[in-house]
């Protein structure tokens, strides 16, 4: 069998590390031009197909038959060539989405949705949601509901965005403000990159049940196999795909006060995880051209947080790796957004009688006590977990795996 995925700008895709875990098929990408799609469709290489942006209406034409959901959706996103050489096309991101909703535990069902964005994807949302019972409302751009009189719908108790905004890489960029919606009990980004948006961060902040678009990537995904194979996949078998894609996206951060163990714990992290380690402190330094203490001695205390805030602004839009922080990037706020968005954060506590001055300019200048006093809270509202680190480094190491696999 010869899958694949077609679009006209692929990039980077986890599709074909997706359905390597669904089946027992080769998996390509096929990147087409416009003029290239009618002798791809009727001729290519393939007995089974996903479609992505912006080909999933331009194929309907070549098709033969469509089922009753890709008719209502008049989008396709999977062709399946049948043995006698005829292309049957279907929709599986309603199946997605619906995955999806039902996964995040909100209630949809008669209560008020409020879908950002007007194209294929909000059409999928959309049907998905008035399938579950929902009372819809699209907000667009232009139209009689709008950004610009969002007021009218204060009494939402659920918004889903479907629109590129905050995907990466323009992150940090939300298309509301959820404080307009003092009834919001649920919010659903289809974005899964970063794994938290800022919308997804503000409704995390506000307390409000979250879900990104992962889960929705896999379960298409599996209804997608099935059509391919022509077997049944259990639905569990999303929970485990998801999994092993969360794992391996997610960044493992380790704060704590300068010399906790931040770089010797994170070596070890690395290894045993498979993720690559990036030092914040070290990429600073590359970075400028200077060591952290002639940074202070150049540009003080708040020349070096801002260069640390650009480092880490830097390396929380990537996936996969251990950061290690430096020991005051609790100081500036707007670092936590920055790590969460692709991370979870793990405060290494030492006994400051154990922490090393050397090298640290901050550390050989003050107070320890004192310091670990001023910071301790901060550490506290950055961690998702506080981690002992006065044993040895290997169990401070399975303590933090044992947490982080818990969690996902």
């Amino acid at each position: 069998m010869n899958c694949g995925l077609l679009g006209r700008k692929l990039g980077h895709s986890y599709s074909p590390q997706i359905h390597s875990y669904l089946g027992n098929y080769s998996y390509d990408l096929f990147e087409k031009e416009p003029e290239d799609l009618p002798d791809f469709i009727r001729h290519g290489n393939f007995t089974g197909i996903n479609v992505t942006i912006p080909y999933k209406k331009d194929v309907i034409p070549f098709l033969d038959e469509l089922s009753a959901t890709a008719k209502k959706m008049q989008a396709v996103n999977t062709i399946v060539r049948r043995a006698d050489g005829s292309l049957f096309g279907h929709n599986t991101d309603c199946f997605g989405f619906t995955s999806m909703v039902r996964r995040s535990g909100i209630p949809v069902s008669s209560q008020k949705v409020l879908v950002l964005g007007s194209g294929g994807t909000s059409n999928t949302a959309v049907k998905a949601l008035e399938d579950l019972g929902a009372q819809v409302v699209v907000i667009s751009r232009s139209g009689e509901n709008n950004y610009s009189n969002l007021s009218r719908h204060f009494d939402a108790r659920v918004i889903v965005n479907t629109t590129p905004v905050g995907m990466y890489p323009n992150n940090g960029a939300s298309a509301v403000d959820l404080r307009q919606f003092p009834r919001l009990e649920g919010v659903l980004d289809v974005i899964y990159n970063p794994a938290r948006t800022k919308l997804l961060l503000d409704a995390e902040q506000m307390g409000i049940p979250h879900e990104n678009g992962l889960w929705m990537l896999v379960a298409q995904a599996k209804e997608s196999a099935e059509y391919f194979t022509g077997r049944t996949i259990d639905d569990s078998v999303i929970a485990s795909v998801h999994r092993k894609l969360a794992a391996q996206m997610e960044n493992i951060i380790l704060i704590g006060m300068p010399g906790c163990g931040k770089s010797t714990v994170g070596r070890l992290l690395a290894d045993l995880s498979g993720k690559q380690l990036v030092d914040a402190d070290a990429r600073i330094q590359e970075r400028s051209g200077m060591s952290i203490p002639e940074i202070f001695a150049q540009e003080g205390e708040a020349g070096f947080r801002k260069r640390e805030s650009q480092i880490l602004e830097q390396l929380g839009k990537q996936s996969g790796q251990v950061i290690a922080t430096g020991g005051g990037c609790v100081t500036e706020s707007r670092n936590y957004r920055y790590l969460r968005q692709n991370g979870r954060l793990y405060w290494l506590r030492r006994d400051i009688s154990l922490l090393p001055r050397d090298g640290r300019p901050l550390s050989q200048a003050a107070d320890l006590r004192q310091m670990y006093a001023l910071r301790e809270p901060m550490y506290r509202q950055f961690a998702d977990a506080a981690i002992d680190n006065n044993g040895s480094i290997r169990e401070t190491v399975e303590t933090i795996l044992s947490h982080w696999e818990e969690a996902l």
